[in-house]
């Protein structure tokens, strides 16, 4: 009974994972001619003929990129920005996620909404007003300036996910670490917090890559102190209009890309696993 169905549905699914691997290759095709125009030489890459590949791989691209004496600072900037901004909004998302979904309380339909419209302003709307703002704090030229907004931004996004996360743990599991004695702060963080870490990782890895690709914040709120610049800033270095360093931007941005890679494989298993099956009635 189940063959024939089986046969039938057999080109279907060759047909869909055809379809599959052409996206997969289209989407990372751009990621392999970043890594590739990096090691190739100067010549290959002013050529008016590019070719998928490289006869003749170097390094100088590389050795420009870090020859360059405040690329270590921006790296170190980067991850203490992007890095704040993560552990940061987790928190807070947390908290605000578990106060919107356990408790009733006024407007908390309202504040809901507030976020989800948040989510539906475009960043580049808000640049003008963050800079003011930022400069009546007296926060320009400083990391603060990056961490701020880019927390405020994630918090929306993580705290609607989040929501979805703490609303799935069953109130039965909440009354009996009551009953068995637990505190409500020992509930929140012993039981809670490790059921909706799925959803703490999913929110981490959007905090995360906006956050280390931010070009517009960086470019916007970082005037005069290069001290305090992060990564893409450093992508500026070897872009001139009149003699632009393709191979170094290039390189440049290998570089930035891997730890945001390794930083994806380190919370994948995490980032899968999902809460089914974690959490029985």
């Amino acid at each position: 009974m189940n063959l024939p169905r089986a046969r039938v549905r057999r080109p279907w699914r060759s047909a869909a994972d055809a379809a599959a691997l052409l996206i997969a290759v289209v989407v990372a095709f751009p990621l392999y001619w970043m890594v590739l125009s990096a090691f190739k030489p100067a010549g290959e890459i002013e050529s008016s003929r590019p070719r998928p590949w490289t006869a003749a791989p170097s390094l100088d691209s590389f050795r420009r990129v870090f020859g360059q004496q405040e690329f270590g600072r921006y790296f170190l900037n980067s991850l203490l920005v992007a890095g704040t901004v993560v552990i940061a909004s987790a928190l807070i998302a947390f908290l605000a996620a578990t106060a919107v979904t356990r408790f009733r309380f006024r407007f908390r339909t309202t504040l809901l909404i507030m976020f989800l419209v948040a989510q539906m302003v475009p960043v580049e709307a808000l640049t003008i007003p963050l800079f003011f703002l930022m400069r009546d704090l007296g926060q320009l030229n400083t990391l603060g300036s990056l961490i701020l907004p880019h927390i405020a931004f994630s918090l929306p996004f993580a705290v609607w996910m989040l929501r979805g996360f703490v609303k799935a743990v069953p109130e039965a599991l909440e009354e009996a670490a009551y009953i068995d004695g637990a505190s409500r702060a020992r509930f929140l963080w012993q039981i809670l917090f490790p059921l909706v870490l799925p959803g703490l990782v999913a929110t981490s890895v959007f905090s995360f890559i906006s956050t280390w690709n931010d070009f517009l914040f960086a470019k916007s709120f970082i005037i005069s102190d290069t001290s305090q610049s992060t990564l893409p800033m450093a992508l500026l270095v070897f872009y001139k209009p009149d003699d632009p360093d393709w191979g170094g931007v290039m390189a440049a941005s290998t570089v930035m890309t891997i730890p945001v890679l390794v930083f994806f494989v380190l919370v994948q298993r995490r980032l899968v696993s999902g809460l089914g099956g974690a959490v029985k009635d």
